[in-house]
């Protein structure tokens, strides 16, 4: 793939931006294992206009990560325009990506995130802010297919000709949270009105799921989100139809991510890496007593002899 350029005609293996968990660390893993897309999590685009330190740590990339594109969220035109503008100073940036998916009351009380479903028109409005202050190669936006109700076909016009370069669509709506079935069909209306690439998104989580989503949707991209947490090897097994890590590997890779996160967060990183340890154990004998072992160990050394010892064993 040419640096920076998205090769969709092909179709592309993406990784959602996923709060809490799709930081450097996390993205550089993935990127091992063919993830061809990666978005930063989620930021505040008033935390950006405030030069808040630890939005601007979320921002850096890995060696590894082309393309890579920022994620923001906000409603205000102005808000919005002005971090544009400070993600313009940074090179290293591919695209940009307005969040309109989010359902987490917080974002959406701010009149941000799933809730720009409800206003159309000023979704539009951001959207086309972004792309005339942007000096990226690309403008995106992921959304779901709607608030309350599913409204793929108004989200398709309202996306038309707004300047977006792709669209990424989770396959639920707001009131749908993360657990109602998934409507690959909505996914294909926004895809059939739209001129542009179309990644499809929601309860991707083999490649069994990922011919399903393809053959329903028409969408030659996938975008995988929780379905990576303690699996970051499914773009392997999704691209090549096959169970790809051995257990030795595994553990190989889960001590590479451990000293990953905490070179990348200092001493926190302990702490943040727990939630991965609780998912890479799922399915191992002794899973429970190793996690109750781990809550406590604030110590990197130590905590790294037991992840050793426990996926080696």
């Amino acid at each position: 793939m040419q640096k920076g350029i998205i090769n969709f005609k092909e179709g592309i293996l993406a990784l959602a931006p996923l709060a809490g968990f799709s930081d450097l660390p996390f993205r550089s893993v993935v990127k091992k294992f063919g993830a061809d897309l990666t978005f930063s999590e989620m930021l505040s685009s008033n935390a950006l206009v405030y030069n808040s330190k630890k939005t601007f740590k979320m921002v850096e990339k890995s060696p590894n990560e082309t393309p890579y594109i920022v994620q923001i969220a906000g409603s205000d035109l102005n808000v919005i325009k002005g971090a544009v503008e400070i993600l313009n100073e940074m090179d290293e940036i591919d695209g940009i990506d307005l969040n309109c998916g989010c359902p987490v009351p917080k974002v959406v009380s701010q009149n941000a995130g799933s809730s720009l479903l409800l206003n159309l028109p000023h979704l539009r409005k951001i959207l086309e802010t972004i792309k005339t202050n942007s000096n990226k190669r690309y403008t995106s936006v992921k959304v779901r297919v709607g608030y309350q109700n599913k409204i793929p076909l108004d989200i398709a016009k309202a996306l038309r000709d707004s300047g977006v370069d792709f669209v990424s669509v989770h396959g639920r709506t707001r009131s749908g949270g993360y657990k109602a079935e998934v409507d690959y069909e909505a996914i294909a209306t926004i895809r059939e009105n739209l001129n542009v690439p179309v990644i499809a998104n929601g309860d991707i989580t083999s490649y069994e799921k990922a011919q399903i989503a393809k053959s329903i949707t028409g969408c030659s991209s996938l975008m995988i989100g929780r379905g990576a947490i303690g699996r970051p090897w499914i773009f392997h097994e999704i691209r090549y139809g096959k169970q790809s890590v051995t257990k030795e590997l595994k553990a190989k890779i889960i001590l590479e991510h451990f000293d990953s996160m905490v070179e990348f967060h200092g001493d926190f990183g302990v702490n943040m890496f727990r939630k991965h340890l609780h998912v890479y154990s799922k399915g191992y004998s002794e899973a429970s007593s190793f996690r109750n072992k781990i809550n406590t160990i604030t110590d990197s050394a130590k905590m790294r002899e037991e992840i050793e010892l426990f996926f080696n064993n």
